[in-house]
């Protein structure tokens, strides 16, 4: 079981008004690293174009144990913490970590592969699911579509009356 790491030097433009990584910025790296993450794999924008598929995260979350200020290199993690068999279901867990070994925060991102055409759930090609199998943590979770009903919010419509 591997983990991929991505590295980031952080910009002013990174920064919020204390002066640390913003909120921001942590969903922006876990995003930029999970699609370097891909193109490392031979998995970029062209081929997942030529598949019709793509990643559609669902829910992340954060916690947050050091700060990370501008000018530092920060590395951040990918590993497949869960996966469903077909593996249209995944969750990653990211990791920030300074160069000296600091962990700074971690972020658990849900997803899932979708057939672009239709907007559905689909199994992505087998290129996909071999590099997300090495990738997986130690103790990788199997999880089914009944885990995305687990998911803390569910869609809550309200009458367009109150915009008025």
């Amino acid at each position: 079981m591997s983990v991929y790491y991505h590295k980031f030097e952080v910009r002013w433009s990174d920064i919020d008004a204390n002066r640390h990584l913003g909120n921001s910025t942590y969903v922006d790296y876990c995003s930029q690293t999970r699609m370097a993450f891909l193109n490392k794999n031979k998995i970029g924008l062209t081929q997942l174009n030529r598949w019709g598929v793509g990643p559609v995260m669902m829910h992340e979350k954060y916690s947050f144990f050091r700060e990370i200020y501008a000018d530092q290199t920060v590395f951040v993690g990918l590993e497949v913490a869960s996966i469903s068999e077909d593996g249209s279901i995944y969750q990653f867990v990211h990791k920030f970590y300074l160069p000296d070994g600091t962990h700074c925060a971690t972020a658990e991102a849900t997803g899932v592969w979708i057939d672009v055409m239709l907007r559905k759930i689909t199994t992505p090609p087998e290129d996909i699911i071999l590099v997300m199998n090495e990738f997986k943590s130690e103790n990788v979770n199997i999880i089914t579509r009944d885990f995305l009903k687990t998911l803390p919010f569910r869609p809550e419509n309200i009458s367009p009356e109150i915009f008025k």
